[in-house]
């Protein structure tokens, strides 16, 4: 295969990338989305082992074999409760490539280069190897704070902005010794001491950040893992590897800037701001009581359901902890086959993953067109009789709207409380993953389901049959 040949399979690629993240925008196109994507990932790694400067087939299919094998086996055997952390720790392997790049590329040059050009290429190595540090560190914390092997606390260390500072001051400072004197031995361990630098700067940063941020974190981390394959793609001037890391790293970009205005908060805050604990507890004994709930048992709850004209069911992380999508679906087919117009609510950042609820409802068989974003379906809680709220909290929580107190005031939320009715299928009555208390648990049209939610879910089946 020669230039050109590699030129048109890199762009037909290219085409189906974009096609892919167009997919992936819709439920009802998703899988196409991926069918796209896989299709241009194959030409382009079929082009690329066919080019005229590739001659090590056998590394190339042992690398085939052994990632596409691991690959299989893991997404076999990760349940979608998984999902966020695996995300995360793919994010690394991303940053962790662009620096391995990076390093090679400046121990062995493709090419002799010399002048502007040269300094450009030494700038791309720099920045490609402080970008893919700081994705492959931040990803490995974020998957560990998302796993539970780290708390969910952030980690405020005094001074850390000025901490933060001083650090990247220093690796541009050292950036700038590095590419106006390359190849000498100083220059190779400013690199590898940046790298190290950047690495701890990436720990720090994602450490700061709070259990309740995470879904905008593993978005961010997206976003920086797209950057850290352009710069790649730079290093080996390839064109495909620019592009796909561009699509990538604006994509999870913008998602992220939704995800904040969702939550009310800027990226610089979500970044800086250490809000959320992930260590909440339940109040402790003396605090203020916000009055008594009302426990109901499934048979009740079912006998609401079924005289029911309109119901809706608003997901959370508790549902995908339960693994309760299947009686979620059981649940929804029967009462629709009885007349029941349901539909679901989905909260822009519900979950700790975009998209976590759409996939768990997809892979349950829940049709697509009752799926129903914030903006869809929250003028029509009024006309709602009952609402199921299964596993969730900060999303339903009026003190977003009403309490000027309460750490996510201001945030946009599902205003369930103005159904006729609002049953909430929780555990306990410990506080939500950011750690604030939901006044919605005290309401008079509200009722507690305690228990877990997939045999909570499987009772209401029965009750509802």
């Amino acid at each position: 295969m020669n230039s050109e040949q590699l030129v048109v399979a890199y762009l037909i690629a290219g085409v189906l990338f974009i096609r892919s993240l167009g997919g992936l925008s819709k439920q009802e196109t998703a899988r196409r989305g991926n069918l796209f994507g896989f299709v241009g990932m194959a030409i382009a790694m079929a082009a690329t082992a066919f080019h005229p400067r590739v001659d090590a087939y056998l590394v190339i299919g042992a690398c085939l074999v052994v990632g596409g094998g691991i690959g299989a086996v893991v997404a076999n055997r990760v349940a979608m409760t998984q999902m966020p952390e695996l995300v995360a720790i793919l994010h690394s392997f991303v940053g962790l490539a662009a620096v391995l790049v990076g390093i090679s590329s400046y121990l062995a040059p493709a090419e002799e280069l010399e002048g502007v050009e040269q300094l450009i290429h030494l700038v791309e190595i720099w920045a490609g190897v402080a970008i893919g540090a700081i994705t492959f560190t931040g990803s490995i914390v974020a998957w560990a704070k998302l796993r539970g092997t780290l708390s969910g606390r952030p980690l405020l260390l005094p001074g850390r902005h000025a901490l933060n500072g001083l650090v990247a001051i220093a690796i541009v400072g050292m950036g700038v010794y590095f590419a106006q004197h390359p190849g000498t031995d100083l220059a190779l361990y400013l690199l590898l001491g940046m790298t190290a630098l950047a690495s701890l700067l990436g720990v720090h940063l994602v450490m700061a950040i709070g259990g309740a941020d995470m879904p905008v974190v593993v978005s961010l981390l997206n976003s920086y893992s797209g950057w850290a394959a352009a710069a790649a793609g730079f290093m080996l001037a390839n064109d495909l590897l620019i592009v796909t890391g561009a699509l990538v790293g604006s994509s999870g970009a913008i998602l992220s800037i939704i995800m904040c205005r969702a939550m009310n908060r800027s990226i610089l805050n979500v970044v800086f701001g250490g809000f959320g604990t992930g260590d909440a507890k339940a109040p402790a004994a003396g605090a203020v009581d916000q009055g008594e709930v009302q426990e109901v048992d499934a048979e009740e709850v079912g006998g609401w359901l079924k005289s029911s004209k309109n119901v809706v069911i608003v997901p959370g992380y508790g549902m995908a902890v339960a693994r309760a999508q299947n009686a979620v679906h059981d649940l929804t087919k029967n009462l629709r086959d009885a007349g029941v117009n349901v539909r679901f609510a989905i909260h822009p950042v519900a979950g700790r993953l975009p998209g976590h609820m759409n996939v768990l409802l997809a892979e349950a068989g829940v049709p697509y067109d009752i799926v129903l974003e914030m903006d869809e379906i929250n003028e029509d809680f009024d006309e709602t009789d009952v609402v199921l709220v299964i596993g969730a909290n900060d999303i339903v929580n009026p003190g977003a709207l009403d309490d000027t107190s309460s750490p996510i005031y201001g945030m946009p939320v599902l205003e369930a409380w103005k159904a006729k009715r609002v049953v909430v299928l929780k555990r306990g009555m410990s506080a939500g993953y950011a750690g604030v208390e939901n006044p919605l648990f005290f309401l008079e049209n509200t009722h507690m389901l305690f228990g877990d939610a997939k045999s909570s879910m499987t009772a209401l089946v029965a009750a509802a049959s």
